[in-house]
């Protein structure tokens, strides 16, 4: 990678901020957003204004946190059928799960703000939480009914309750149409595999190339609703509905993908196409016998012989990977109020999604990890297959215990299915002169289906490899006991001498099943306390109050068939009940005053009782907290606005993190005690369990892949959360048009719900001997390995230490005239990371992410990142646009290359010690005729920049096909067309 100075890292943020001050919030696409609508008042209640992250109605309320909004031209202008890759692009968010994600992925996609994880963000549709928190999928959100999403930064736990502890993301909809709409958009990629370095590194093992052009992956995306409004404009009922089709691309259609990469040598100068030793030929590593601990291979001329494994038989497992997901996905929903009264309006809404998606991996293995038993009789081996394995007892019926890694020829697909539903019912009217009331029900349902297809089934694998010759024929022993008269036997020792009508008896396809379900009925009343004259005597407006309570259920039965419980996945249930009560004021203290145009309190707090039970055990359990709110606003003039906030949030565990079965994982990790050679000295080794004579033939984690045992923990409690803003708004009256908004964010979490992460295990236990961190590890009795159901590091749930993260946000938006030539406009979105602090235990260290990523950081996270969107209004009676986004992320460094003690014995890498900065640009068009119909085309990632190239073992949380997907564009140039018809 090409190392950045620091001068151009500066100079790329200076230019940032100089067009912060020629960037308008009355056209722009993303802006600071000081007030919304509000989605969900009849057209009698048009006159108040509700802001996301208060519950306070006025018609001059404004914002005293930090909030962006989005707008519906910006998905637009960015082609976008998915709304996570919208906010993926603002600097505020990081990647999460996404439809790049194949091995590994629920098919859900989710949000991730300030790097705090997508279960710390509250997410909300008509300021109504959209799913139950375990589950939310924004698939669910149907993009082009968005309007506006509106972001909130900091805890809000004081007006929404649990999990708005990075802040709060509401998609608000176009729920109240007159009139008919349909949308419809089409897109591709496309891409130049033209990466000679990595072309090199497929030549060199004679792995197959990517084309040098492809164009895949195309999306369709059709959506259309119809709105009617009735009863004299007091009703109205909206109807939409949707489908969208994704393509799958496969790994080996992407020069950054087509092979497994890996270091080239312990330092990391350069990479090598590497991959699994679960190859196609076969390995074995004997765990008992004579020759205990050798790793042998199956020759490559189909000879019943073994040879010492070298890297030669690595096997490239790329290439049927999915670098996206197969997707089709169904939508359709209803909105209807009717106004009877001003104390009564009527309303509801009903939503629903269907989404069926594949995942898809390498085929199916007899993998490393699972020990399986050989009879020293088995007429499949060889005489000297069995004096190797047997020794003096070959040709007897001694057995002895073997890993076995045999690649099978179908890949491995994940049959995902979703069906959601949401429904909501209220009333809502004026009760008194200045008072209105919002009774609401709200019912969502989640039902996850998955079969896991085309996989091995080590049971059924076992009986086929106990083998013994009956009057000349291979015969299973569980055909002669009867234990299973099915079993058709499978001669794994040598290449390719599985008889194809055999081989379909050891698949078996295992399924599960989660129902997640949530009710919240809620109430509020709004009050005008100026109508009854309680304000303050320096300004005309007065007390603003609401009050309100909440009673929120949610709940979730996940069952598993035999197959899955056979691997290791097990039934689970958790119910969690919620009753609160919350309250808040905002108290206009001055208006109209020198230097005091405008300074307003305000004030809330929430009180919530628990309780969690699981029904298949019968535990329960209780607590109860409080959350509050305090917000100031000033402005000393018209120009200019100064505000600031503090909130103390909490998030309760939700039931995964309580009652989640204890199960075991795939994890990206290396064992530093394996191999023949272990990096570690045998005194390091011992603190994890490795005994002297395990020392030096120890197996490693195939593929770079360790094991981790995951699981719920009933004694976790909340995660408390302080937040605190400070900003000011600019909008100076001798420059019209103009808007600067820049924020200061402070989020530290105490006690958070998480996991060690092993690399973090595997380190500590390594450079500092704690006890703690060695007593992590779970070392197979029989072989010493961290792989398999007898060998894993432990990171099941518990409270940690703290999250910590601050940094300054800038917004700023600016729109003028170019005489005949139309308007400009200039929207800026930036983002400045000050510190990204996680410390792991109470006590045990910290570590700062910020700048860095790989490993123990996981995801990019860079001190800077930027969008810029100016757009050139046209002249016209068509109102011809152009848009031209610069999308800019900074640069980081590796973090094992970090002087963080912390850090120390992670893997550093000469070639992946930094990826540079990267700059996007994305380019759009859009056409209006006769005010009916509206054109749109755009190419994203125009110049179509590479991704960066990662090794897989520095890859972490959502890594895919060797960098990370979501975080950089990894497919190419997106090209898109689109129309909007509305009459």
């Amino acid at each position: 990678m090409t190392r950045v100075s620091v001068s151009k890292h500066r100079s790329a943020a200076i230019g940032a901020l100089v067009a912060a001050f020629m960037a308008s919030s009355a056209h722009a696409q993303i802006a600071s957003a000081p007030a919304s609508v509000d989605p969900s008042a009849g057209s009698d209640n048009a006159g108040e204004i509700v802001v996301t992250g208060t519950r306070i109605k006025r018609p001059d309320l404004t914002s005293n946190s930090p909030l962006t909004a989005v707008s519906e031209a910006e998905i637009r202008y960015q082609g976008a059928t998915s709304v996570e890759s919208v906010l993926n692009k603002l600097p505020q968010f990081t990647a999460d799960a996404n439809e790049n994600v194949s091995n590994g992925s629920d098919g859900t996609s989710n949000i991730n703000l300030r790097h705090l994880g997508s279960n710390r963000v509250l997410v909300l549709i008509n300021g109504q939480r959209m799913l139950p928190q375990q589950a939310v999928d924004t698939n669910f959100v149907p993009s082009s009914l968005v309007q506006r999403i509106d972001v909130v930064t900091g805890g809000a736990s004081a007006v929404y309750g649990s999990d708005a502890m990075s802040g709060v993301v509401n998609f608000v909809l176009r729920d109240n149409l007159d009139g008919f709409r349909l949308d419809a958009q089409s897109s591709v990629y496309q891409h130049g595999n033209g990466d000679d370095y990595l072309h090199g590194l497929a030549d060199t093992k004679g792995y197959a190339q990517a084309p040098s052009t492809v164009i895949d992956g195309a999306k369709i995306d059709v959506n259309g609703a119809y709105g009617h409004n009735f009863g004299d404009g007091r009703g109205n009922i909206t109807v939409y509905g949707g489908f969208r089709k994704t393509n799958p691309v496969t790994q080996d259609t992407r020069d950054v993908s087509a092979c497994a990469l890996d270091p080239v040598d312990d330092a990391g100068s350069g990479l090598t196409c590497g991959g699994s030793s679960n190859n196609p030929w076969g390995l074995f590593t004997l765990l008992t016998g004579p020759n205990k601990g050798q790793t042998l291979n199956n020759t490559k001329d189909g000879q019943h012989t073994w040879v010492p494994y070298d890297s030669s038989f690595l096997y490239n497992y790329s290439p049927t990977n999915y670098f996206q997901r197969s997707d089709k996905r169904y939508t359709a929903g209803a909105f209807a109020k009717y106004k009877f009264a001003d104390a009564i309006e009527a309303y509801g809404s009903f939503m629903y999604m269907n989404d069926h998606t594949f995942s898809q991996a390498a085929p199916s293995a007899l993998f490393q990890g699972t020990t399986f038993t050989i009879n020293c009789d088995n007429p499949y081996l060889s005489s000297s297959q069995a004096t190797t394995l047997c020794g003096p007892a070959a040709g007897t019926a001694q057995t002895e215990d073997t890993f076995i890694g045999l690649r099978l020829s179908t890949p491995r697909r994940d049959d995902l299915r979703h069906e959601d539903f949401r429904y909501t019912a209220g009333l809502r009217g004026q009760i008194a002169k200045g008072f209105s009331y919002d009774v609401n029900y709200l019912r969502s349902e989640v039902r996850y289906d998955e079969t896991y297809m085309n996989n091995v089934d080590n049971v059924k694998a076992q009986n086929a490899l106990n083998v013994v010759n009956v009057n000349g024929t291979p015969t299973c022993r569980s055909v002669i006991d009867g234990t299973d008269p099915s079993c058709l036997p499978i001669d794994v020792f040598a290449y390719n001498a599985i008889d194809p009508a055999n081989l379909p008896y050891i698949f078996s396809n295992s399924s599960t099943k989660s129902r997640n379900k949530q009710t919240v009925i809620s109430g509020t009343i709004n009050g005008d306390l100026g109508e009854y004259g309680i304000k303050s005597p320096w300004s005309e407006r007065g007390v603003g109050i609401a009050l309100g309570g909440e009673h929120r259920r949610e709940s979730l039965v996940f069952t598993a068939d035999a197959i899955a419980q056979q691997n290791g996945t097990n039934n689970s249930d958790g119910i969690i009940t919620v009753n609160e009560g919350y309250g808040e004021i905002e108290i206009p203290i001055l208006a109209d005053l020198p230097f005091a145009k405008d300074l307003t309190i305000n004030g809330g707090a929430r009180y919530s009782s628990y309780h969690n039970q699981q029904n298949s055990t019968g535990f329960s359990s209780d607590f109860n907290v409080w959350t509050y709110k305090a917000e100031l606003s000033w402005a000393p003039t018209s120009d200019l606005r100064l505000r600031a906030s503090y909130n103390h949030a909490i998030r309760a565990p939700n039931i995964t993190e309580l009652f989640g079965a204890v199960g075991l994982g795939n994890v990206t990790a290396t064992d530093p005690c394996a191999g023949s050679a272990p990096t570690l000295s045998l005194d390091v080794c011992e603190r994890t369990g490795v005994t002297a004579e395990e020392y030096g033939s120890i197996p490693q984690c195939p593929a770079g892949v360790c094991v981790q045992q995951y699981g719920g923990n009933r004694d976790v409690k909340p995660e408390k959360a302080d937040t605190y803003t400070v900003g000011v708004i600019l909008t100076p009256r001798i420059l019209r048009n103009f808007s600067l908004s820049i924020d200061y964010f402070h989020i530290k979490i105490k006690d958070y719900i998480s996991s060690i992460d092993p690399s973090l295990t595997i380190s500590q236990c390594a450079t500092t001997g704690d006890p703690y961190y060695c007593g992590l590890f779970h070392r197979d009795p029989r072989s010493g390995v961290l792989f398999g159901n007898d060998g894993y590091v432990v990171g099941t749930t518990l409270n940690t230490g703290y999250l910590m993260t601050s940094g300054i946000d800038i917004t700023s938006n600016y729109h003028f005239g170019i005489g005949t030539l139309g308007k400009i406009d200039l929207d800026l979105v930036g983002s400045y990371l000050a510190k990204l602090v996680t410390e792991p235990l109470p006590g045990l260290g910290s570590y700062d992410c910020r700048g860095l990523y790989g490993y123990t950081c996981g995801e990019p996270s860079p001190k800077w990142r930027h969008q810029l969107r100016t757009t050139w209004e046209i002249p016209g009676p068509n109102k011809p646009t152009v848009s031209l986004a610069w999308r800019y992320f900074g640069s980081v460094k590796l973090s094992s290359l970090s002087d963080q003690t912390a850090f120390d014995g992670l893997t550093p890498s000469i070639y992946n010690r930094k990826i540079k900065a990267y700059n996007y640009f994305d380019l759009a068009t859009t056409i209006t005729f006769a005010k009916k119909l509206t054109l749109r085309a755009g190419v994203n990632n125009l110049f179509d920049k590479d991704p960066p190239a990662i090794a897989q073992g520095i890859l972490a949380s959502f890594g895919n096909g060797n960098t990370y997907p979501g975080v950089y564009d990894p497919l190419g140039r997106t090209i898109f067309v689109g129309a909007t018809v509305e009459f």
